[in-house]
């Protein structure tokens, strides 16, 4: 596609690396911005460049946050003793959008996925161990996709916290096999998280 500007062609090349974004979609993005007052195109590129310098990973959970340890982790209306085990970030806001669950998030930052490379260890595993031990966590809930992947995940959890004295539970199977948990509806995901059952009765045997 030609441009009439070498900036104009830079910008669309910028967009395009955005998910979602083909080049038409990103030249209609710089041209609305190219009609915007300046200050608005401004205080947009600063709220980018702030949040991609300020935005931390809390130490606890990792959750995105403003702090070392996010809201979530330091709230006195959470329960403590609950912490539900994520893949990522996106699947946090989904639950929190529900307004049901009331405790703590770990977020893994991935599934085990031998064919994409990805193992135990690059998962915050360890992470979720320590707080196990630090805290007085009583329940894990595995709230991951049902996909093979995240079947595997939540297996190789199972197995490695067999040595704490903690509940193990999943969501149930309203989220259907094969989705993706940041995409399901909020009432469904709502009562799957209310209908969680004890990991050994999800196994298929």
């Amino acid at each position: 596609m030609n441009y009439p500007s070498k900036l104009i062609a830079n910008a669309v090349a910028e967009f395009k690396k955005l998910p979602g974004i083909g080049e038409k979609t990103a030249l209609r993005l710089i041209l609305h911005l190219l009609k915007q007052d300046e200050d608005m195109v401004t205080n947009f590129s600063e709220a980018v460049r702030e949040m991609r310098s300020e935005v931390k990973t809390c130490i606890k959970c990792y959750n995105y946050s403003d702090n070392e340890v996010c809201d979530l982790c330091t709230s006195a209306n959470r329960e403590k003793s609950v912490v539900c085990v994520v893949e990522n970030i996106r699947d946090v806001i989904a639950i929190e959008n529900t307004g049901t669950f009331r405790g703590l998030y770990h977020v893994l930052g991935g599934i085990i996925s031998p064919v994409n490379g990805i193992g135990p260890d690059e998962l915050n595993i360890q992470g979720l161990l320590d707080r196990i031990r630090a805290d007085e966590v009583k329940e894990i809930i595995m709230a991951i996709s049902p996909t093979m992947e995240g079947d595997t995940t939540i297996y190789y959890i199972s197995k490695v916290l067999q040595e704490f004295e903690v509940k193990l539970t999943t969501i149930a199977r309203g989220v259907s096999f094969g989705g993706e948990l940041e995409y399901t509806d909020e009432l469904t995901l709502a009562r799957s998280l209310a209908s969680r059952m004890p990991y050994e009765n999800y196994i298929v045997k």
